[in-house]
């Protein structure tokens, strides 16, 4: 009875090793579509810009992203994520070989919580500054400037949504890192 006992014991440590590899392995695929996420939208709102000619073409209407301080905030937050997905991955390659880290996986967890609520503040401010440009606010005498500026609330608009993907993945990440502490 002892040696099945044995037995089935040592049956699952391999199992449970290529799990963790596994969940490592997906950790550094999710890191990259954050990386792409979070490097996108900033690149897409930071190159955003739209000029319309008012009655002659010496005098112009000009719409960028850094006319409002929300959006250069969006931008800043989206860099500093995907700057610190990139310096992460190398670490997160190291649980692919050591999957028994336990103390890399802890710091994983806090600064990924940390980026996601840069990252969800920098969204989640951008998010209210284009809805204002899609439909203004009468009380407040603001007028909707998508209709004018197509083009730039378009491409604002997109840049919204690879950083609400990083927002998903980047709690993905925590959770992963949450299991394969607790399978340990």
């Amino acid at each position: 009875m002892e040696g099945s006992e044995e037995h089935g014991e040592t049956s699952k440590a391999p199992l449970s090793r290529g799990v963790s590899k596994g969940v490592s392995i997906l950790d550094v695929i999710l890191r990259f579509v954050a990386i792409i996420g979070t490097l996108a939208s900033a690149i897409a709102m930071g190159t955003t810009n739209q000029t319309l000619p008012f009655f002659t073409q010496f005098i112009r209407f000009k719409a960028q992203y850094s006319d409002l301080p929300t959006l250069t905030f969006f931008v800043v937050a989206n860099s500093i994520v995907s700057a610190y997905l990139i310096l992460s991955l190398p670490l997160s390659i190291v649980h692919v070989i050591r999957s028994r880290a336990k103390y890399s996986r802890l710091i994983l967890i806090f600064f990924d919580a940390a980026m996601l609520a840069l990252v969800t503040a920098g969204a989640s401010a951008a998010a209210a500054i284009v809805y204002l440009a899609h439909k203004g606010n009468a009380r407040a005498n603001w007028l909707a400037i998508c209709q004018q500026f197509d083009s730039f609330c378009e491409r604002i608009s997109g840049s919204l949504i690879g950083s609400f993907a990083a927002m998903v993945v980047l709690v993905l990440l925590i959770f992963l890192s949450a299991i394969a502490l607790a399978r340990r």
